[in-house]
C-alpha cells in the first residue's frame, strides 16, 4: 500500500516534533547541575592560577591573562574558577570501573595554586569522560553543561613543509 504524497508529510511533521521534542528534553536535563554538584573553589579558596599540561592561565590585578595561544581566557578563566564536580565516593566497583574504562594516556595535567595556599596541586583532567582525579585519588565528575568550556580555544599553528 502506498502513502499518499500527504500522508508522508504528515509523517514527517510528527517525527519533526517529536525529535524537537526530544533534543529540548534533553537539553534541559543536562543543562542544569546536578544536586550533589559542589563549587570546587570559594570566595574563601578562588583560583588563582591554573596550567593545563603547557597551557596556563593566572589571575592578574584586574583581569584573567592566559597563555598567548589561548583565543578564549576570560571564558575559560571563568569555566575553572567557578567548576562544580560531583564526589563519586568510594564504592569500589564504580572506581574499579571507572579506571578500567578512561585511558590513563588520555589524561592532561591540571595543576591548581588556590589562593593563600602554599604548594599548588596537581590533579588529572579526562576531558572526554568529564572527569577528575584529585591529588589523593578521589574521583570527581564535572556535570555535562559545564565540561566543553574547560577546555581552551587556542590558536591554529601554521606548519610549513618544503
Amino acid at each position: 500500500m502506498a502513502l499518499s504524497r500527504k500522508k508522508w508529510n504528515n509523517i514527517i511533521i510528527l517525527a519533526s516534533i517529536m525529535m524537537i521534542s526530544i533534543l529540548t528534553l534533553l537539553k534541559n536535563k543536562t543543562a542544569t547541575l546536578p544536586d550533589d554538584a559542589l563549587p570546587l573553589f570559594d570566595n574563601n579558596s578562588s583560583l588563582v592560577q591554573l596550567q593545563l599540561d603547557t597551557l596556563w592561565l593566572n589571575k592578574g590585578s584586574k583581569a584573567w591573562q592566559c597563555h598567548p595561544d589561548i583565543l578564549n581566557c576570560q571564558s575559560w578563566a571563568k569555566a575553572w574558577s567557578e567548576i562544580h564536580l560531583s564526589a563519586l565516593g568510594q564504592d569500589i566497583n564504580i572506581l574499579t570501573a571507572i579506571e578500567d574504562d578512561i585511558d590513563k594516556h588520555s589524561a592532561q595535567r591540571v595543576v591548581i595554586q588556590i589562593a593563600d595556599k602554599q604548594q599548588p596541586q596537581l590533579w588529572q583532567f579526562y576531558p572526554k569522560q568529564g572527569l577528575l582525579e584529585s591529588p589523593a585519588k578521589n574521583w570527581y565528575l564535572i556535570p555535562p553543561s559545564q565540561r566543553e568550556a574547560l577546555s581552551p580555544i587556542i590558536k591554529a599553528k601554521v606548519s610549513v613543509n618544503h
